[in-house]
């Protein structure tokens, strides 16, 4: 049951409603209204700050403020209206009541999202990625998919990302989005695959929020992924903005391109191709062809999260820097926000981390989240004080090899287990670990003055 399905049953049910209302009628002169109704419907005095604080940002940074009308001037109505009520409404305002009471009842942490691979094949055969491996004998099913996101919908996770492969080379996952339309859906796409018919169908669902991964310009990502490739995404992007779609764009960060990725220039160009947000994903050394040394430096890695926070808050855009946002989330989100659902059914606490106890197509979601690799994990977060070394793989390179020591966990790809009985690897790793922590105990002083969410590090 959701929001949609609840309406005039409750008094938050029909504010919600009344905000959808506003959303109908010139949105970007409603503003304000819609503030009231939220503040209206906040609950205790942090969520009252919260939203206090979004709106003051938004009436006090001129970027913001643009970033925001831009987005109610040229979003499709129905788009609109669907993000606000599956990813507001639903996933928050619904959702989270339903979580917490789990949570309180027998302190069982259900995720705000899950990651879903229902296949790992791809139509590109990108450098360093091993997708082009998998065969459709690897694919979820659309039964099991059905299954899944039923039993997420139940326990109150109203958004889903979808990954792989390819997402849109799962042809069903169309029907997945249509039946279940009070949930919002994230596919990280390649972008190769859109054509007119495909951008009219997310026009028409209005539920999806697609991601288009970039290395840079033209130049870095046919590089990587088969030339034409970008050209192919610009005409994607083309394709959803003039259809009023919201989409954004992800970036795999290496020391390689950086700086491409995060300058003014490709940024722009983001902007106006239509672009909403982007978000940043340092590159991990996992896979068949791991490599410590294409990851960021710790100068780089440092540096990426001052441009992140800078791009925010002067370009009317958003980002998120999967690493150097850790601080406002409570360090690590792997197993307590998020879980990763692989092609074979395997549940990861983190789509970089490929261990897994459980598997979805003999267990339902609540004994995964129940089961001991995800309760340890939570019990040890966050795993440093200093919430800008948040990873346990590359930054508190113990709790990883602890954990699954403990827990029993098995490797869900070949390569993983370099992680736990690689020494030559885990030396890497360490080392790497050693020469960044001195830079994020400058940054975390500096940068954040030594203070973060830790009220969320235990969810």
């Amino acid at each position: 049951m959701s929001i949609k399905e609840t309406v005039k049953k409750g008094a938050k049910d029909v504010t919600i409603s009344a905000m959808v209302n506003l959303l109908d009628k010139d949105p970007e002169k409603n503003v304000d209204k819609l503030y009231s109704l939220a503040n209206k419907m906040a609950k205790g005095k942090d969520e009252k700050e919260q939203i206090q604080g979004v709106y003051s940002y938004y009436n006090n940074n001129p970027a913001t403020h643009e970033y925001i009308q831009n987005i109610l001037k040229t979003t499709d109505k129905k788009c609109m209206k669907k993000f606000f009520v599956n990813f507001l409404g639903n996933a928050n305002w619904y959702g989270m009541p339903k979580r917490a009471k789990i949570l309180e009842e027998e302190g069982t942490k259900v995720p705000f999202t899950i990651l879903i691979s229902p296949s790992m094949r791809c139509n590109l055969r990108c450098a360093g990625c091993y997708a082009a491996d998998y065969d459709k004998k690897d694919d979820l099913t659309y039964e099991e998919v059905d299954r899944i996101i039923g039993e997420a919908r139940e326990l109150g996770i109203y958004y889903i990302v979808v990954l792989g492969g390819e997402p849109f080379f799962q042809e069903y996952m169309l029907d997945i989005y249509k039946k279940y339309d009070d949930i919002l859906f994230t596919p990280f796409t390649n972008g190769t695959l859109f054509d007119e018919t495909l951008a009219d169908k997310i026009r028409d669902l209005g539920n999806v929020f697609p991601m288009f991964s970039l290395e840079g310009f033209e130049e870095e990502t046919d590089k990587r992924r088969g030339k034409g490739t970008f050209d192919k995404v610009m005409k994607g992007m083309d394709l959803l903005r003039e259809r009023g779609v919201l989409f954004g764009v992800s970036s795999a960060t290496s020391r390689f391109n950086m700086d491409t990725v995060t300058s003014d220039k490709f940024t722009d160009m983001l902007i106006e191709k239509g672009s909403k947000m982007t978000w940043y994903f340092m590159y991990m050394p996992i896979g068949d062809n791991p490599d410590v040394g294409a990851m960021l430096t710790p100068e780089q890695r440092i540096e990426l999260g001052k441009r992140t926070r800078n791009i925010r808050s002067t370009k009317p855009y958003f980002t998120i820097d999967f690493f150097n946002d850790a601080p406002y989330v409570g360090g690590c989100i792997a197993g307590k926000f998020y879980c990763h659902i692989n092609s074979k059914g395997d549940v990861e606490p983190c789509i970089f981390a490929h261990f897994a106890c459980d598997n979805v197509k003999d267990k339902s979601l609540i004994d995964v989240f129940r089961g001991p690799f995800f309760k340890e994990l939570r019990s040890r977060q966050p795993y440093n004080e200093n919430l800008l070394l948040p990873c346990m793989m590359v930054d508190n390179t113990k709790v990883i090899r602890e954990v699954v020591e403990k827990t029993g966990a098995y490797a869900t790809h070949p390569g993983a287990n370099r992680m736990i009985d690689n020494e030559k690897f885990m030396k890497e790793l360490d080392d790497y670990a050693k020469d960044f922590k001195p830079y994020a105990e400058k940054a975390w002083k500096e940068d954040f003055s030594s203070k973060g969410n830790y009220e969320m590090s235990k969810g």
